[in-house]
C-alpha cells in the first residue's frame, strides 16, 4: 500500500474539522458507494492509531490506516487531494499489480 495526502488536502481537513495539530486522521472502509470495492466507500475518523498498517504525515497530521482495514487498501496507491472546484478533499485509488 502507498498513501499520499497533499498539503492542500491536509489544510482542508484542519479547517473543516477544526483540528489542532499534532493530530491523526484514520481512513477506513464503510458501507456505501463510490469506493474501489463495490458496496464500500471511504470514511474518516479523528482518532489515534492503535494497530497501524500504514501512515503518511503532512502538516502535523498523521493520516493512517489500521491493520484491520488493510484488506481495503492493500495492493494500491490511495491518494487524497484537494479539488479546487469542489472545495473539498477527494480520494483516488490506483491498483498496483505484482504480476
Amino acid at each position: 500500500m502507498n498513501l499520499t495526502v497533499t498539503k492542500d488536502a491536509a489544510e482542508w481537513y484542519k479547517n473543516e474539522l477544526d483540528l489542532t495539530p499534532p493530530t491523526s486522521i484514520r481512513f477506513l472502509p464503510r458501507y456505501g458507494f463510490g469506493g474501489h470495492i463495490p458496496g464500500f466507500s471511504i470514511g474518516i475518523s479523528n482518532e489515534n492509531p492503535v494497530d497501524m498498517y500504514h501512515a503518511f504525515e503532512v502538516s502535523e497530521i498523521t493520516f493512517f490506516v489500521e491493520n484491520e482495514d488493510a484488506w481495503y487498501f492493500e495492493d494500491g496507491h490511495f491518494k487524497v487531494q484537494f479539488d479546487e472546484k469542489r472545495h473539498e478533499a477527494t480520494f483516488s485509488f490506483e491498483e498496483t499489480s505484482e504480476n
